[in-house]
């Protein structure tokens, strides 16, 4: 049983519950006074009006009694006598629970309801305004912040780790890039974008070869026949590393060389048979899937999410960021649009009904039984008491009620009858 746990403003309630049972037992006490001395009066033969005054008071103690013993069986027994329909309170608490959870679901839970109060609400346009203060996109883009930090801080690196790289693994496996690289190859030589990269491997060539020509001599000279004379190899080298040094300085500072007309046609053919060719496009797939299967790519993969969350922090952490920024002035452009857009009004209220429509038929049983069950866990003497602190002071204004209502009924039967019978 959950017990509750009485606050400084309950424990003044209940001093407040008792100070209104003092007034209206008072009361009753007061009527059955004045009934007693009316009585008295009337049969030592004060006049007529102690019969009015008797009449009235003994109604008041009638109309008191009668509503002491209802406000009292709410709560408890009276007297303490097993009276039926009495403790209703704490003996139907679990009735009254289930009640109560039925009729929210019946009367507050319901489509139609959700759907009235939303459409009537216009959440839309007041969402709109308020995002387009800009003091209010700053508190939005702050707290959105700090739910981003605290979803990347919660989650372990090795999971995503794990998740990134099957999901990119997964998705270059399931998509045959040779068309795709044929169709880009293809475009770079049509628009001449591949030239910048040849011009670039000559210049590098060329430079290589003026820095290293020892080395090219030497490979050539390492490469010849045992027999032949040291000074022809000598020779032979040299020649071989100034032709290419020719060759590769004539196709840097040439664009019209035949070489590169030949690398233009050689990447023009290629790129067709990416598109066309199975073997070559076959052939693609096998070196994709062996570069996949590497460590090392997998590695590179895996690694990526790392950046990117650091990224994401630090993006997150900085007030000037250039992702803060974007998010605080695409909140305000979507504010000023909520605000002034009626077609996109209609839009988001249709959203937000159908959703929260959605939820309250679908998970009306599970909302009610918060209530049922809540209801259910509550210890019946402290639910009572609790009630009791919280309402029983309006409830014996209805004792004092009952006397002064019951008092003025006598009074008016008692006239009548009178008068009646006179």
């Amino acid at each position: 049983m959950v017990s509750f746990t009485y606050t400084a403003a309950d424990a003044e309630k209940s001093r407040g519950v008792r100070r209104m049972k003092l007034l209206a037992t008072g009361l009753l006490a007061c009527v059955a006074v004045i009934f007693a001395l009316a009585t008295w009066a009337k049969n030592a033969g004060a006049g007529a009006w102690a019969g009015y005054v008797a009449a009235a008071a003994e109604a008041g103690m009638v109309g008191a009694l009668a509503d002491w013993f209802a406000v009292t069986a709410l709560f408890r027994r009276p007297l303490g006598l097993p009276i039926p329909h009495t403790a209703i309170i704490p003996t139907k608490k679990d009735q009254l629970g289930a009640s109560l959870g039925t009729f929210v679901g019946e009367n507050f839970l319901s489509a139609d309801v959700v759907r009235g109060r939303l459409r009537g609400f216009g959440i839309a346009r007041r969402s709109g305004l308020w995002l387009a203060d800009p003091a209010h996109a700053d508190r939005v883009t702050s707290e959105l912040a700090a739910a981003l930090r605290g979803a990347l801080t919660v989650l372990r690196d090795a999971d995503v780790q794990a998740i990134v790289g099957e999901a990119i693994t997964r998705r270059a496996e399931a998509v045959e890039v040779a068309p795709g690289l044929g169709k880009t190859l293809e475009r770079m030589v049509a628009d001449g974008s591949h030239r910048k990269a040849v011009d670039l491997i000559c210049t590098r060539a060329h430079d290589w070869l003026v820095t290293h020509g020892d080395s090219v001599m030497d490979a050539v000279q390492g490469g010849a026949p045992g027999w032949t004379p040291r000074f022809v190899d000598r020779r032979i080298g040299e020649r071989v590393y100034k032709e290419l040094l020719r060759f590769v300085t004539e196709m840097r500072d040439m664009p019209s060389h035949p070489a590169r007309g030949a690398i233009d046609r050689f990447l023009t053919d290629f790129a067709a048979d990416l598109q066309g060719d199975t073997d070559t496009r076959a052939r693609v797939e096998r070196l994709k899937s062996d570069l996949l299967a590497r460590p090392e790519v997998q590695d590179v993969i895996a690694s990526a999410w790392s950046s990117v969350r650091a990224l994401i922090l630090a993006a997150a952490e900085d007030d000037q960021s250039q992702l803060r920024r974007r998010a605080r002035t695409s909140l305000i452009s979507l504010g000023q649009r909520l605000s002034s857009d009626e077609r996109l009004q209609t839009k988001v209220e249709g959203w937000a009904e159908d959703a929260a429509a959605y939820v309250v038929t679908t998970y009306r049983a599970e909302i009610t039984s918060l209530i049922t069950d809540t209801v259910a866990g509550w210890d019946a003497t402290q639910t009572s008491r609790k009630i009791e602190a919280n309402i029983g002071r309006d409830l014996q204004f209805i004792r004092i009620n009952g006397t002064v209502v019951g008092a003025l009924a006598g009074l008016l039967i008692y006239t009548i009858s009178h008068a009646a019978g006179g």
